[in-house]
Parts: C-alpha cells; structure tokens; sequence
C-alpha cells in the first residue's frame, strides 16, 4: 500500500499597504479640517451664532462666538482625521467619519450665521430638521423602492419614473374625485405601472435592467408632460387643484424640545415613510419573505433549487417597489405643490445614491435620505439669510453631496451577487 505525501505550500500572507481607505479619508479630512478652521475662521465674524431651539430667535438657544466656533470645530475635524490616519478598527470607521462631516459643517454654519444680518444670525433648528425630513421624503420613499427591488436582483434606475407618475396620477384624480385618499391610492397604482413594465421586460423578455430603467424614466416625463400640456394647463381648476392631507399631531410626543414639533407634527406621509423603513427591515432581516428576498438577490438558483419561485418573487417585490415609490411621489402633490412638469428633477438618482450610500439597507437608506434632505434644506436656508455665497451654487448642494457621498465615502460596498443578473430558469 503505497503513500502519497502531500507537501504543504506556505501561503504568504497578503500584505495591506499603510495607505488604506481609512487612512486616506482620514488625510483628507485632516486636510479639509485644517482648510475649514483657517478659512472659515478668517471669514467668520465675532457676532455670536445662535442654534435656536424653537421656530424663530426667541426662546433657549445654543450660542457660541462665530470665529471660535469655526476654528474650534474645523479642528476638531482635523484631529478626528487624525485619528483614522492614525489606524482605528473598522467598526469606528463610520462613527468617526460622521463626527468629522459634522465638525466640518458645524464650521461652516459658525461662518454663515455669525456674518448674517444682524436679526438674521440665527439657525433655527426645528425648521431645520422640520425641512429636512419634508425635502427627505420622496429620498426615503424612493431609496425603500430600490431597497425592495435590488435586493431581489433587479436593479431600480426607473425610481425618478415612478416617483413622477406617482406625483401625476396623486394630482389628476385627486382633483377629478376631491378625496385626497383616492389621490394616494391612484399615486400607488401610477408608480406601480411603471414598475410593472419594468418587471415584465427585464425578468420576462431579459431587457437590459439600466437601460429598461432610463427608457421608462423618459416614458414617464414625456406621457405626464403630455397629459400636464392637455389637461391640466387648459384647465388647471378641474385637473390640477388636489386637496392636501392635513398634519397630524401626536399628543405628548409632539410637546418634546425640537423633535417634537420636527417629527410629531406631520402629514400622513412622513409617519409612513417613517413605518415603512421600520417594516422592511423587519421584513427582510427577521420573516422567511425577507430570508427569499435576499436568497433570490444573492444566488437565485439555489434559491430555486429550494424551492422558492425566482421570478414570481422579483416580479411581486418590483411592483411593490413601484406601489411605495408612487406614494412617495405624492408626498408632493397630496402634501405641498401642484403638478408641474418634471417636478421632480433628479430626486429619482438621488433615491439611487442613497441607496448604495446606505448599502442596500431600510435604516441605511433612512439615513443617507436625511443627510441629501439636510443639504437641501441648507442651500434653503442659507438662501434665506442672504449668504454669500451664489444661488447658483447654492443649489447644487444636493447635488454636490451626492457626489461626495457615493464617490469618495462610500468606499468599497458589495451590491447583492445577482443585483442586474437576470435569472433563466434552467
């Protein structure tokens, strides 16, 4: 009987240069810390800048000299990119990064509202995370509907569609019937017929998932500006007056310092917004739909071999998708505007950004959605105080946040395995 020896190959281990990700968000944000500290310190002046913790200047505020404040917190954003130049464990990473944003733009605020107009030279922080959380909105609806949809295999590029049919169908029957409910319901349906096409060509006829998404995204703008042009510019009145959903407030809850009038005192769709992040997380991280779902997006033909239904469950989660998009796209004409044409200008890819910047996750979307919602409703209110700086530039703030969100910060993230992977059943 004879042996066979088997030599043992050492395997060297991978070496991990100095210069990691870590190590250089890190030395960018020493860099822009150290930017923020000397430049906003110069600019800012020694009038106090208050953070009001109410609607306007009365009332308790936080208060603290504009050119302290500004060196005080740029440096402190230096020293926590210090501290990740320096090496920490990857579990600090997003909680130091966080802290350094916040320092950054702590500097910047000390400027902007210690050189405002005197009785202007205050942040009042209720508006602030009230118009936050409003501009958010259609951000969280749309980044919940790439959620459900990518996590099932099927990339979601058409969300700027069905955010815009949601918003026309919301306006055209809730004006015909007056029922802002009926109006809520159609938005539903008119984001879930885009979604529907969507399924039918990328799982059914094996079309090309982004570019069956910007296909539909066209569709979208060119039917509802067509049907704007037709109906409702001839005949505003009837076709493009929908009633509004009311605010609710929530006793107790709503009488608590800042979040209280912010969260506790809003229409229908920021409670469901809210609800729904909850209930998608739940669903897929803790029920068996939510174990399919994500066995579906990562390797369907175990999936299948299991005896799950691949495509019955990518068509069901992608009309899903378009249901909570529709809603979403409501938020802004059951909830603030009338319909206009391509009113809702981008926020469709900045769903998208927010859900890769939240790794495909419900609270991560959430929060990724606030932070866009933030820099939106901060180009708002530096508008407001008359800042230096240009609209123009002004504008683009949530733009710009986009880009540095998904671009340098986001960093290396893994989409689900079979996320734009159509699946043939064998």
């Amino acid at each position: 009987m004879s042996t066979t020896a088997v030599e043992e190959v050492a395997v060297a281990p991978v070496r991990q240069g100095f210069w990691t990700r870590d190590r250089k968000v890190g030395a960018g944000l020493v860099g822009v810390g150290l930017l923020a500290a000397v430049l906003f310190g110069a600019l800012a002046t020694d009038q106090r800048a208050r953070f009001t913790l109410s609607e306007d200047a009365a009332g308790a505020a936080l208060s603290i000299n504009g050119t302290f404040g500004a060196v005080l917190f740029g440096l402190v954003a230096a020293a926590v990119g210090g501290a990740l130049l320096a090496g920490v464990p990857p579990r600090w990473f997003p909680l130091l990064l966080g802290a350094g944003i916040v320092g950054v733009v702590l500097s910047f605020l000390c400027w902007q509202v210690s050189a405002a107009p005197t009785g202007q030279n205050f942040m009042p922080m209720v508006n602030i995370l009230r118009g936050t959380f409003i501009l958010a909105l259609p951000l969280i609806f749309g980044a919940l509907a790439g959620v459900l949809c990518e996590r099932s295999g099927v990339v979601n590029v058409a969300i700027e569609g069905q955010l815009l049919m949601g918003a026309f169908a919301g306006a055209l029957f809730g004006s015909l019937t007056g029922s802002a409910w009926v109006g809520l319901v159609a938005a539903a349906i008119g984001g879930a017929f885009i979604s529907l096409l969507l399924a039918i060509f990328t799982i059914r006829y094996l079309v090309d998932q982004v570019v069956m998404g910007i296909v539909l995204n066209l569709f979208a703008l060119g039917l509802t500006g067509f049907l704007y042009e037709r109906l409702m510019q001839t005949d505003a009145q009837r076709y493009n007056q929908p009633p509004r959903f009311d605010s609710w407030e929530i006793p107790l809850l709503s009488d608590l310092p800042v979040l209280g009038p912010a969260l506790f005192r809003g229409n229908i769709f920021l409670y469901l917004a809210l609800i729904l992040v909850l209930v998608v997380h739940v669903g897929l991280f803790r029920t068996r739909w939510g174990l399919r779902t994500r066995s579906v997006g990562e390797h369907p033909t175990a999936a299948d071999t299991l005896g799950v239904r691949v495509l019955a469950l990518r068509y069901r989660n992608v009309i899903m998708a378009g249901l909570v998009a529709g809603i979403g796209g409501a938020s802004y004409t059951l909830a603030l505007y009338t319909f206009t044409k391509n009113m809702i200008g981008g926020k469709g890819f900045i769903a998208l950004a927010a859900l890769i910047f939240g790794r495909w996750s419900p609270t991560g979307a959430l929060l990724a959605a606030l932070f866009f919602g933030f820099a939106d409703q901060l180009g708002t209110y530096l508008g407001a105080i008359n800042s230096i700086i240009p609209s123009q530039f002004l504008a683009m703030l949530p733009y710009l946040a986009t880009i540095l969100a998904v671009a340098g910060l986001v960093g290396k993230v893994r989409a689900p395995a079979a996320d734009g992977k159509p699946y043939i059943k064998g």
